[in-house]
């Protein structure tokens, strides 16, 4: 399996509405349920009216994509890592998913993942 690097940081943060989020930039992910609004975007793109944010993320995302009827590759890759003490932000999409470690771990979890026989690939950068 291939995972391929995000190459940029990354910010998890919390804003009151979806007026906060300017929707036109190139990466995000939102999260709303009936107790808040959640996104993780490119740390120089967070919204400046945010309740809560972290910084310091860094992520990768299992490259391609995954048919609903595959089990436990999240299962397998946050279980390696959890083995390694390296604490994980996953985030699924329609097609992947993306695994956000602390930047002080990034470097260390794609060492561990490419000893376990995952093929890491070379990063992106989104251009807006």
């Amino acid at each position: 399996m291939k995972i391929k690097k995000l190459d940029y940081a990354l910010t998890v943060c919390k804003v009151a509405s979806e007026r906060d989020i300017d929707l036109t930039k190139d990466f995000y992910f939102l999260g709303k349920t009936d107790e808040e609004y959640s996104v993780v975007c490119i740390t120089e793109d967070t919204p400046p009216n945010t309740i809560a944010r972290e910084d310091g993320w860094r992520g990768f995302r299992i490259q391609g994509e995954l048919d609903f009827s595959l089990t436990g590759v999240l299962s397998r890759l946050s279980g390696i890592l959890a083995e390694n003490k390296i604490g994980i932000f996953a985030v699924s999409t329609f097609n992947t998913d993306y695994i956000l470690v602390k930047e002080e771990n990034f470097d260390k979890a794609l060492e561990i993942l490419a000893s376990a026989g995952y093929e890491i690939m070379k990063g992106d950068r989104i251009c807006g």
